[in-house]
């Protein structure tokens, strides 16, 4: 049996400031140090043998304090920008609100919800799995088929598009799935890769 713990980093400072984030690096609120501190406290009591991550620092730091309140340290991790948080080209760094002032709401639910209309100059979820859906059929099933339990740190469409496949929701139920920051859900496999339960773990 396999485990694989699929956890979106805390709280960014962007989350905090309701600004569209994508792949601008920035770093995590206090709420969200203390949201990674607490998903290992969640996490604690459970081997993992090698970690996963994106690029950007607010998975990477949620997932160092995580490790370290588990008591994981050393452990083998791999970051990848195809666990990278969904591009939102030109909405980067745009207040949510006023951007739906200026668009309309309408228009902005369109490009944040739907699962394949790009906002300008960004990535839509379906282009986001494009590029998730094959590192993580390429690296991290292999390792969960060696009996490894694996921990990602990543973000919430990358993390939706793997979701999306491993409880196969239709693109009609992923465009209603939210994932808390800091909350991590945990998954476990048979050695043939069946998925014998699922769990998220709140406190």
């Amino acid at each position: 049996m396999a485990i694989l713990a699929l956890l979106r980093h805390g709280e960014s400072e962007w989350n905090l400031k309701n600004i569209f984030t994508g792949w601008v690096d920035v770093g995590l609120s206090p709420k969200g140090l203390d949201e990674a501190r607490r998903a290992g406290r969640l996490l604690k009591g459970i081997r993992f043998d090698i970690a996963y991550t994106s690029v950007l620092k607010r998975a990477r730091i949620t997932l160092d304090l995580a490790l370290e309140e588990s008591g994981l340290t050393g452990l083998p991790i791999v970051a990848d920008q195809a666990l990278n948080e969904r591009h939102y080209g030109d909405l980067q760094g745009l207040n949510k609100a006023e951007t739906a002032e200026k668009y309309g709401k309408e228009q902005v639910h369109i490009w944040r919800r739907s699962y394949d209309v790009r906002p300008p100059g960004g990535e839509s979820l379906k282009d986001t799995a494009e590029r998730t859906l094959p590192y993580f059929h390429s690296k991290i099933l292999p390792d969960l088929q060696a009996g490894k339990n694996v921990l990602v740190s990543a973000h919430g469409n990358s993390l939706r598009a793997i979701i999306m496949e491993l409880d196969k929701l239709t693109q009609l139920q992923v465009m209603e799935l939210n994932l808390d920051t800091g909350i991590p859900i945990l998954y476990e496999f048979s050695p043939d890769l069946k998925i014998l339960s699922k769990k998220i773990l709140r406190p």
